[in-house]
Protein backbone atom coordinates (compact mmCIF):
# COMPACT_ATOMS: atom_id res chain seq x y z
CA UNK A 1 0.00 0.00 0.00
CA UNK A 2 3.34 2.48 0.41
CA UNK A 3 3.82 2.38 -3.69
CA UNK A 4 2.69 4.94 -6.07
CA UNK A 5 -1.37 4.59 -5.68
CA UNK A 6 -1.17 5.25 -2.10
CA UNK A 7 -3.27 7.80 -0.98
CA UNK A 8 -2.80 9.90 2.54
CA UNK A 9 -5.48 11.18 4.11
CA UNK A 10 -5.97 15.01 4.57
CA UNK A 11 -3.15 16.88 6.07
CA UNK A 12 -4.11 18.76 9.47
CA UNK A 13 -1.62 21.24 10.37
CA UNK A 14 1.98 22.28 9.26
CA UNK A 15 3.76 19.34 11.68
CA UNK A 16 2.04 16.86 9.59
CA UNK A 17 2.66 18.32 6.25
CA UNK A 18 6.38 18.48 6.73
CA UNK A 19 6.72 15.20 7.96
CA UNK A 20 4.92 13.73 5.04
CA UNK A 21 7.25 15.54 2.97
CA UNK A 22 9.65 13.55 4.47
CA UNK A 23 8.42 10.61 4.37
CA UNK A 24 7.18 10.72 0.72
CA UNK A 25 10.19 13.50 -0.93
CA UNK A 26 11.24 13.61 -4.20
CA UNK A 27 13.27 10.90 -5.91
CA UNK A 28 15.71 11.65 -8.37
CA UNK A 29 15.36 9.80 -11.31
CA UNK A 30 17.95 8.92 -13.82
CA UNK A 31 16.27 9.63 -17.11
CA UNK A 32 15.32 13.20 -17.71
CA UNK A 33 18.04 14.54 -15.22
CA UNK A 34 20.76 17.52 -16.49
CA UNK A 35 23.21 17.58 -13.37
CA UNK A 36 21.58 15.64 -10.38
CA UNK A 37 18.21 15.54 -11.37
CA UNK A 38 16.88 17.87 -8.39
CA UNK A 39 14.67 19.93 -10.83
CA UNK A 40 13.29 16.72 -12.64
CA UNK A 41 12.34 15.22 -9.24
CA UNK A 42 9.89 17.83 -7.81
CA UNK A 43 8.70 18.51 -11.17
CA UNK A 44 7.87 14.41 -11.80
CA UNK A 45 6.56 14.31 -8.15
CA UNK A 46 4.26 17.36 -7.82
CA UNK A 47 2.97 17.01 -11.65
CA UNK A 48 5.15 20.02 -12.85
CA UNK A 49 7.10 20.65 -15.93
CA UNK A 50 10.65 20.40 -14.96
CA UNK A 51 11.87 23.50 -17.10
CA UNK A 52 9.17 25.17 -14.96
CA UNK A 53 11.12 24.45 -11.84
CA UNK A 54 14.77 24.76 -13.31
CA UNK A 55 13.74 28.54 -14.67
CA UNK A 56 12.68 29.55 -11.35
CA UNK A 57 15.93 28.17 -9.67
CA UNK A 58 17.38 30.29 -12.11
CA UNK A 59 15.01 33.23 -10.85
CA UNK A 60 15.82 32.55 -7.06
CA UNK A 61 19.96 32.42 -7.75
CA UNK A 62 20.07 36.12 -9.64
CA UNK A 63 17.44 37.48 -7.15
CA UNK A 64 18.74 36.55 -3.95
CA UNK A 65 21.12 33.72 -4.37
CA UNK A 66 19.27 31.14 -2.99
CA UNK A 67 18.86 28.49 -6.06
CA UNK A 68 22.47 27.05 -5.53
CA UNK A 69 22.51 26.09 -2.35
CA UNK A 70 18.67 25.20 -2.46
CA UNK A 71 20.01 22.96 -5.25
CA UNK A 72 23.16 21.44 -3.50
CA UNK A 73 20.20 20.54 -0.80
CA UNK A 74 18.17 18.76 -3.22
CA UNK A 75 21.29 16.96 -4.04
CA UNK A 76 22.32 16.04 -0.61
CA UNK A 77 18.61 15.37 1.19
CA UNK A 78 16.63 13.59 -1.87
CA UNK A 79 17.76 9.74 -2.52
CA UNK A 80 18.11 8.68 -5.84
CA UNK A 81 15.81 6.41 -7.73
CA UNK A 82 17.27 3.41 -7.01
CA UNK A 83 18.27 4.49 -3.87
CA UNK A 84 17.46 3.26 -0.40
CA UNK A 85 18.03 6.24 1.23
CA UNK A 86 19.82 9.88 0.57
CA UNK A 87 23.21 10.55 0.70
CA UNK A 88 23.47 12.41 4.18
CA UNK A 89 21.72 9.43 5.64
CA UNK A 90 24.30 7.31 4.19
CA UNK A 91 26.69 9.21 5.61
CA UNK A 92 25.63 8.75 8.77
CA UNK A 93 25.09 5.12 8.08
CA UNK A 94 21.42 4.52 7.45
CA UNK A 95 20.99 2.85 4.39
CA UNK A 96 22.98 2.93 0.20
CA UNK A 97 23.20 5.93 -1.41
CA UNK A 98 24.51 6.36 -4.79
CA UNK A 99 26.24 9.86 -3.35
CA UNK A 100 29.62 8.67 -1.81
CA UNK A 101 30.09 9.60 2.00
CA UNK A 102 33.12 12.05 0.85
CA UNK A 103 30.90 13.46 -1.93
CA UNK A 104 28.47 13.95 0.89
CA UNK A 105 30.46 15.56 2.93
CA UNK A 106 31.54 18.10 -0.32
CA UNK A 107 27.64 19.01 -0.72
CA UNK A 108 27.45 19.91 3.03
CA UNK A 109 30.20 22.13 2.91
CA UNK A 110 29.39 23.78 -0.87
CA UNK A 111 25.62 24.07 0.82
CA UNK A 112 27.16 25.96 4.06
CA UNK A 113 29.10 28.34 1.65
CA UNK A 114 27.03 29.00 -0.73
CA UNK A 115 24.06 29.68 2.06
CA UNK A 116 26.40 32.14 3.59
CA UNK A 117 27.28 33.91 0.24
CA UNK A 118 23.63 34.23 -0.59
CA UNK A 119 22.26 35.94 2.91
CA UNK A 120 25.55 38.08 3.00
CA UNK A 121 26.30 39.18 -0.45
CA UNK A 122 23.04 39.25 -1.86
CA UNK A 123 22.91 42.21 -4.85
CA UNK A 124 19.39 42.90 -3.75
CA UNK A 125 18.99 43.57 -0.07
CA UNK A 126 17.68 41.14 1.97
CA UNK A 127 17.17 38.49 -1.58
CA UNK A 128 18.76 35.47 0.08
CA UNK A 129 16.10 35.61 2.71
CA UNK A 130 13.63 35.83 0.56
CA UNK A 131 14.27 33.76 -2.13
CA UNK A 132 14.78 31.21 0.93
CA UNK A 133 11.38 31.80 2.29
CA UNK A 134 9.58 32.05 -1.42
CA UNK A 135 11.40 28.18 -2.66
CA UNK A 136 9.95 27.27 1.15
CA UNK A 137 6.59 28.50 0.59
CA UNK A 138 6.22 26.99 -2.88
CA UNK A 139 7.12 23.42 -1.95
CA UNK A 140 4.89 23.88 1.33
CA UNK A 141 2.23 24.71 -1.09
CA UNK A 142 2.72 22.24 -3.61
CA UNK A 143 2.75 19.57 -0.73
CA UNK A 144 -0.40 20.84 0.19
CA UNK A 145 -2.29 20.58 -2.73
CA UNK A 146 -0.48 17.67 -4.57
CA UNK A 147 1.38 15.81 -2.19
CA UNK A 148 -1.21 12.64 -2.66
CA UNK A 149 -0.28 12.83 -6.01
CA UNK A 150 2.81 10.58 -7.83
CA UNK A 151 4.05 9.00 -4.25
CA UNK A 152 7.33 7.39 -4.88
CA UNK A 153 7.59 3.36 -3.84
CA UNK A 154 10.09 3.03 -1.45
CA UNK A 155 12.89 0.77 -2.55
CA UNK A 156 13.64 -1.97 -0.28
CA UNK A 157 17.40 -2.91 1.52
CA UNK A 158 19.39 -5.59 -0.70
CA UNK A 159 19.48 -8.61 1.05
CA UNK A 160 21.54 -12.04 0.39
CA UNK A 161 21.05 -15.07 1.18
CA UNK A 162 23.58 -17.74 1.23
CA UNK A 163 23.53 -21.05 -1.28
CA UNK A 164 21.44 -23.87 -0.13
CA UNK A 165 23.26 -27.09 -0.68
CA UNK A 166 21.22 -30.13 0.47
CA UNK A 167 21.70 -33.92 0.16
CA UNK A 168 19.86 -37.29 0.01
CA UNK A 169 15.95 -36.29 -0.38
CA UNK A 170 16.11 -32.45 -0.43
CA UNK A 171 18.33 -31.41 -2.39
CA UNK A 172 18.22 -27.93 -4.54
CA UNK A 173 20.58 -27.93 -6.48
CA UNK A 174 19.93 -28.65 -10.28
CA UNK A 175 22.15 -31.64 -10.45
CA UNK A 176 19.65 -34.16 -9.59
CA UNK A 177 18.07 -35.38 -12.78
CA UNK A 178 14.66 -36.85 -13.02
CA UNK A 179 14.58 -40.51 -13.99
CA UNK A 180 13.08 -40.31 -17.85
CA UNK A 181 10.24 -42.50 -18.93
CA UNK A 182 11.03 -45.66 -20.93
CA UNK A 183 11.08 -44.41 -24.87
CA UNK A 184 9.28 -46.94 -27.36
CA UNK A 185 6.40 -48.75 -25.29
CA UNK A 186 2.90 -47.28 -26.75
CA UNK A 187 0.11 -47.91 -23.83
CA UNK A 188 -2.44 -48.05 -26.65
CA UNK A 189 -0.89 -50.85 -29.00
CA UNK A 190 -1.86 -49.24 -31.59
CA UNK A 191 -0.71 -48.15 -35.09
CA UNK A 192 -0.79 -44.33 -35.19
CA UNK A 193 -1.70 -44.90 -39.29
CA UNK A 194 -4.59 -46.22 -38.11
CA UNK A 195 -6.07 -43.67 -36.41
CA UNK A 196 -8.98 -41.84 -37.71
CA UNK A 197 -8.97 -38.29 -36.62
CA UNK A 198 -11.37 -35.52 -37.54
CA UNK A 199 -9.45 -33.14 -40.03
CA UNK A 200 -8.55 -29.67 -38.70
CA UNK A 201 -11.02 -26.68 -39.35
CA UNK A 202 -9.91 -24.22 -41.93
CA UNK A 203 -8.08 -21.53 -40.88
CA UNK A 204 -10.04 -17.86 -40.29
CA UNK A 205 -9.11 -15.39 -41.99
CA UNK A 206 -7.99 -12.57 -39.46
CA UNK A 207 -10.91 -9.43 -39.53
CA UNK A 208 -9.85 -6.06 -40.34
CA UNK A 209 -9.22 -3.94 -37.57
CA UNK A 210 -11.33 -0.76 -37.90
CA UNK A 211 -9.04 2.52 -38.01
CA UNK A 212 -8.63 4.18 -34.60
CA UNK A 213 -11.33 7.45 -34.85
CA UNK A 214 -9.05 10.70 -34.72
CA UNK A 215 -10.01 12.93 -31.75
CA UNK A 216 -9.00 16.83 -31.56
CA UNK A 217 -6.91 16.93 -28.89
CA UNK A 218 -8.28 19.20 -26.55
CA UNK A 219 -6.66 22.24 -25.86
CA UNK A 220 -6.54 23.50 -22.15
CA UNK A 221 -8.04 26.28 -20.85
CA UNK A 222 -6.05 29.35 -21.07
CA UNK A 223 -4.59 30.75 -17.46
CA UNK A 224 -4.82 34.26 -16.57
CA UNK A 225 -1.98 33.85 -14.69
CA UNK A 226 0.64 35.12 -16.92
CA UNK A 227 -1.42 37.76 -18.18
CA UNK A 228 -2.15 39.34 -14.07
CA UNK A 229 1.97 38.82 -13.47
CA UNK A 230 2.95 40.20 -16.74
CA UNK A 231 0.28 43.19 -15.58
CA UNK A 232 1.48 43.67 -12.02
CA UNK A 233 5.15 43.25 -13.66
CA UNK A 234 4.62 46.23 -15.73
CA UNK A 235 2.72 48.64 -12.45
CA UNK A 236 5.49 47.37 -10.15
CA UNK A 237 8.42 48.62 -12.84
CA UNK A 238 6.18 51.76 -13.54
CA UNK A 239 5.97 52.68 -9.78
CA UNK A 240 9.64 52.02 -8.94
CA UNK A 241 10.62 54.12 -11.72
CA UNK A 242 8.19 56.66 -11.02
CA UNK A 243 9.19 56.80 -7.52
CA UNK A 244 12.97 56.73 -8.30
CA UNK A 245 12.63 60.39 -10.32
CA UNK A 246 10.53 61.60 -7.11
CA UNK A 247 13.87 61.61 -4.55
CA UNK A 248 13.63 57.91 -3.72
CA UNK A 249 17.48 56.46 -3.84
CA UNK A 250 16.08 53.19 -2.99
CA UNK A 251 14.58 52.79 -6.14
CA UNK A 252 17.85 52.63 -8.97
CA UNK A 253 17.99 50.12 -11.62
CA UNK A 254 18.98 47.27 -9.93
CA UNK A 255 16.55 47.16 -7.70
CA UNK A 256 13.34 47.99 -10.06
CA UNK A 257 14.74 44.83 -11.84
CA UNK A 258 14.76 42.87 -9.06
CA UNK A 259 11.36 43.91 -7.75
CA UNK A 260 10.17 42.89 -10.76
CA UNK A 261 12.00 40.05 -11.46
CA UNK A 262 10.47 39.09 -7.95
CA UNK A 263 7.12 39.53 -9.24
CA UNK A 264 7.72 37.09 -11.93
CA UNK A 265 8.57 34.32 -9.64
CA UNK A 266 5.99 34.64 -7.73
CA UNK A 267 3.65 34.29 -10.88
CA UNK A 268 5.71 30.94 -11.81
CA UNK A 269 5.26 30.09 -8.78
CA UNK A 270 1.64 30.41 -8.88
CA UNK A 271 1.78 29.42 -12.57
CA UNK A 272 2.89 26.03 -11.42
CA UNK A 273 -0.26 25.61 -9.31
CA UNK A 274 -2.52 26.38 -11.82
CA UNK A 275 -0.82 24.68 -14.59
CA UNK A 276 -0.37 27.76 -16.81
CA UNK A 277 2.21 31.10 -16.99
CA UNK A 278 4.52 29.37 -18.92
CA UNK A 279 4.89 32.46 -21.23
CA UNK A 280 6.75 34.02 -18.17
CA UNK A 281 9.63 31.86 -18.76
CA UNK A 282 10.53 34.11 -21.53
CA UNK A 283 10.32 37.20 -19.32
CA UNK A 284 12.04 36.40 -16.71
CA UNK A 285 15.33 35.29 -18.69
CA UNK A 286 15.80 38.60 -19.96
CA UNK A 287 15.03 39.87 -16.79
CA UNK A 288 17.76 37.97 -15.27
CA UNK A 289 20.15 38.63 -17.68
CA UNK A 290 19.46 42.33 -17.16
CA UNK A 291 19.84 42.16 -13.34
CA UNK A 292 23.08 39.83 -13.36
CA UNK A 293 24.63 42.65 -15.74
CA UNK A 294 23.28 45.83 -13.60
CA UNK A 295 25.23 43.92 -10.70
CA UNK A 296 28.55 44.34 -12.29
CA UNK A 297 30.79 47.60 -10.84
CA UNK A 298 30.15 49.65 -14.00
CA UNK A 299 26.64 49.71 -13.85
CA UNK A 300 26.46 49.45 -9.88
CA UNK A 301 25.50 53.30 -9.31
CA UNK A 302 23.78 53.66 -12.49
CA UNK A 303 20.61 56.46 -11.51
CA UNK A 304 18.22 57.12 -14.05
CA UNK A 305 17.34 60.41 -12.73
CA UNK A 306 18.06 63.32 -14.83
CA UNK A 307 16.88 63.21 -18.30
CA UNK A 308 18.45 62.24 -21.82
CA UNK A 309 20.51 64.16 -24.18
CA UNK A 310 23.33 66.19 -23.71
CA UNK A 311 23.75 68.91 -21.21
CA UNK A 312 26.04 72.35 -21.64
CA UNK A 313 25.79 74.81 -18.33
CA UNK A 314 27.83 77.89 -18.48
CA UNK A 315 26.79 79.69 -15.06
CA UNK A 316 27.17 83.49 -15.22
CA UNK A 317 26.21 84.00 -11.60
CA UNK A 318 26.41 82.37 -8.02
CA UNK A 319 22.76 81.67 -8.57
CA UNK A 320 23.21 80.34 -11.94
CA UNK A 321 25.07 77.58 -10.50
CA UNK A 322 23.24 74.50 -9.16
CA UNK A 323 24.54 72.09 -6.70
CA UNK A 324 23.77 68.98 -8.35
CA UNK A 325 23.81 68.59 -12.07
CA UNK A 326 22.68 64.97 -13.29
CA UNK A 327 21.78 63.43 -16.33
CA UNK A 328 21.02 59.67 -17.13
CA UNK A 329 22.12 59.63 -20.51
CA UNK A 330 24.20 61.74 -22.60
CA UNK A 331 27.84 64.12 -22.65
CA UNK A 332 27.73 66.92 -20.20
CA UNK A 333 29.89 70.26 -19.93
CA UNK A 334 29.97 72.70 -17.21
CA UNK A 335 32.03 75.88 -17.66
CA UNK A 336 32.38 77.25 -14.14
CA UNK A 337 34.80 80.53 -15.96
CA UNK A 338 32.35 83.01 -15.94
CA UNK A 339 31.69 82.75 -12.30
CA UNK A 340 32.43 86.09 -10.98
CA UNK A 341 35.08 85.72 -7.76
CA UNK A 342 33.23 85.84 -4.30
CA UNK A 343 31.98 83.16 -1.67
CA UNK A 344 33.19 79.49 -2.59
CA UNK A 345 31.77 77.49 -4.67
CA UNK A 346 30.47 74.16 -4.48
CA UNK A 347 28.77 71.70 -6.83
CA UNK A 348 28.32 67.71 -7.79
CA UNK A 349 28.15 66.70 -11.37
CA UNK A 350 26.70 62.89 -11.84
CA UNK A 351 26.13 61.18 -15.35
CA UNK A 352 25.11 57.85 -16.52
CA UNK A 353 26.16 57.05 -19.21
CA UNK A 354 28.18 59.88 -21.47
CA UNK A 355 31.36 61.98 -21.27
CA UNK A 356 31.40 64.66 -18.78
CA UNK A 357 33.58 67.66 -19.01
CA UNK A 358 34.06 70.58 -16.40
CA UNK A 359 36.16 73.58 -17.01
CA UNK A 360 37.49 76.06 -14.45
CA UNK A 361 38.97 79.01 -14.17
CA UNK A 362 42.75 79.67 -14.64
CA UNK A 363 43.55 80.44 -11.02
CA UNK A 364 41.08 78.85 -8.77
CA UNK A 365 41.79 76.54 -6.30
CA UNK A 366 39.71 73.28 -6.88
CA UNK A 367 38.92 70.68 -4.61
CA UNK A 368 38.06 67.36 -6.41
CA UNK A 369 36.79 64.07 -6.66
CA UNK A 370 36.62 62.10 -10.06
CA UNK A 371 35.19 58.82 -10.86
CA UNK A 372 33.91 56.75 -13.65
CA UNK A 373 32.78 53.39 -13.17
CA UNK A 374 34.11 52.53 -16.91
CA UNK A 375 36.39 54.90 -18.59
CA UNK A 376 39.01 57.19 -18.24
CA UNK A 377 39.19 60.18 -15.73
CA UNK A 378 41.21 62.88 -16.15
CA UNK A 379 41.75 65.78 -13.48
CA UNK A 380 44.42 68.40 -13.12
CA UNK A 381 47.21 65.89 -15.07
CA UNK A 382 46.07 62.69 -13.17
CA UNK A 383 44.21 60.23 -14.77
CA UNK A 384 43.15 56.50 -14.55
CA UNK A 385 42.16 54.25 -17.41
CA UNK A 386 39.74 51.17 -17.26
CA UNK A 387 37.12 49.23 -15.25
CA UNK A 388 36.11 49.86 -11.48
CA UNK A 389 39.03 52.11 -11.17
CA UNK A 390 39.76 54.28 -7.16
CA UNK A 391 38.44 57.93 -7.52
CA UNK A 392 40.71 60.84 -8.32
CA UNK A 393 41.09 63.07 -5.32
CA UNK A 394 43.19 66.07 -4.46
CA UNK A 395 43.58 69.75 -4.24
CA UNK A 396 44.96 71.57 -7.64
CA UNK A 397 46.18 75.57 -6.65
CA UNK A 398 46.51 76.68 -10.39
CA UNK A 399 50.07 78.20 -11.20
CA UNK A 400 49.63 81.02 -9.22
CA UNK A 401 49.20 78.79 -5.94
CA UNK A 402 47.22 79.57 -2.91
CA UNK A 403 44.79 82.43 -3.15
CA UNK A 404 42.33 81.73 -5.87
CA UNK A 405 39.01 81.83 -5.85
CA UNK A 406 37.94 78.61 -4.18
CA UNK A 407 36.10 75.37 -5.65
CA UNK A 408 34.87 72.17 -4.38
CA UNK A 409 33.87 69.66 -7.32
CA UNK A 410 32.66 66.17 -7.03
CA UNK A 411 32.24 64.61 -10.64
CA UNK A 412 31.00 61.16 -11.24
CA UNK A 413 30.24 58.93 -14.48
CA UNK A 414 29.13 55.56 -13.92
CA UNK A 415 30.02 54.80 -17.65
CA UNK A 416 31.97 57.28 -19.98
CA UNK A 417 35.13 59.57 -19.67
CA UNK A 418 35.61 62.62 -17.41
CA UNK A 419 37.53 65.44 -17.54
CA UNK A 420 38.36 67.92 -15.25
CA UNK A 421 40.48 70.92 -16.53
CA UNK A 422 41.50 74.68 -16.29
CA UNK A 423 40.71 77.90 -18.85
Amino acid sequence: MSGASAKPGVLNGFEETVKDFWISRPRRPHAGRKLAGVAAAIGRRYGIDPVVVRIALVVTTIFGGFGVPFYLLGWLFLPGESDEVSGFESLIGRGRSSVSPAFAVVLMVLTVLSAGGSISGSWFDGGGLISCALIATALYLLHRSRGHENRPAPVTARMSYPAFTGNGAFTMTETAEAPSPARGWDPLAADPAGWDLPDAPPAQEPRPTPPPSHQAPQRRPRSKVGSATFALAVLTAGAGVLAGLNGATWFDAQHIVGLVLGVVGIGLVAGAFARGGRGLIGLAIPLAIAGLVLTTSPFKNFDVRGGVGDLNETPQAALELKPLYQHAAGDIRLDLTELPAGAPYSTTVSNGAGDTTVIVPANADVTFDCHTGAGEATCFGHSNDGISQPALTGTDNGPDGVGGQKITLKVSNSVGNVEVRRD
